[in-house]
């Protein structure tokens, strides 16, 4: 047991830790120890936990036994062999069910990486967000609750390096409105002062470049795990491990860096514009209104 278990250890991927924790929220839903489990499946428990951590593979036959045995339902079945029986290439798309930020690829690689770097160009990214702009942004209460849930996770204690990239467009397009985004810019304002964040504004006189376009993130990892980037499109996001991609990203982010503004500059930056609509917050109708 001990060689075949040698034979079939390697270094985790993006996909085969999705894959395992999967597994492992399976088992934990189900509420079976991994010990009962190894044992009713005939495996060693070194095999199942190796599973469950994305070190090794195994048919997606026996990963149908395991899910069986498990209990789980057609749709958790259906989505957790989908995923066992892709070709790892090193790219992969996974479509929001239904949101993006409850993606278990995301969730559990946020959790572990060292480093988040995040762009964006026309909105607050999704990681800096208050509730009053997550909702004003997505007209959604389950899509707002499950990101501020999120952000909590990133603001664990020992959690990631985070650096918040966003053009100076963001700041100028209102979401609600003025009382929403005074709120957001205090709320960026206060995280230039928080431990391992540091949101940074791209200018407006920032020069016109093609790395300015498109919004990603990128995580790091301790070594020996691989860097993974991942960009949201409308109804999917799209993962990569692939060193070609991961290079195209890390280029991406060196270039951002170039041109963002330094910390106490985005600061003063960010409370300019929490000033400004807050002006315009208090001399709007509805303000004055409520406080007649």
């Amino acid at each position: 047991m001990e060689s075949e278990e040698k034979t079939v250890a390697r270094l985790s991927t993006a996909r085969s830790r999705e894959l395992g924790e999967e597994l492992r929220r399976v088992r934990h839903r189900a509420r079976m120890s991994s010990a009962f489990v190894a044992d009713a499946l005939g495996w060693s428990l070194g095999k199942l936990s190796k599973l469950e951590t994305g070190t090794r593979g195994t048919s997606p036959w026996e990963i149908g036994t395991l899910l069986g045995r498990c209990g789980a339902d057609k749709a958790t079945r259906d989505r957790v062999l989908a995923i066992a029986s892709e070709v790892d290439a090193g790219n992969f798309l996974r479509r929001h069910d239904p949101w993006p930020d409850t993606l278990t690829a995301l969730s559990v690689h946020e959790h572990v990486a060292s480093t988040v770097t995040t762009y964006e160009p026309l909105v607050v990214p999704s990681l800096a967000q208050t509730e009053d702009y997550a909702y004003a942004l997505t007209r959604d209460r389950d899509l707002t609750e499950a990101r501020m849930t999120r952000q909590d996770a990133l603001r664990r204690p020992g959690g990631p390096e985070t650096v918040i990239y966003l053009h100076e467009a963001a700041l100028r397009i209102v979401v609600g409105d003025a009382k929403v985004m005074r709120d957001q810019m205090l709320r960026l304002t206060l995280m230039c002062g928080w431990p391992r964040f540091s949101p940074r504004i791209i200018p407006m006189s920032a020069p016109s470049h093609t790395y300015l376009r498109h919004s990603g993130t990128l995580l790091t990892f301790s070594s020996p795990v691989k860097p993974l980037a991942y960009a949201e499109t409308e109804t999917a996001t799209v993962f990569h491990d692939d060193p070609t991609a991961i290079s195209a990203y890390e280029a991406k982010m060196a270039q951002l860096e170039r041109v963002v503004l330094g910390p106490a500059q985005s600061r003063d930056v960010f409370a300019r514009w929490a000033d400004a609509y807050d002006r315009d917050h208090r001399s709007a109708p509805d303000a004055k209104r409520s406080s007649a």
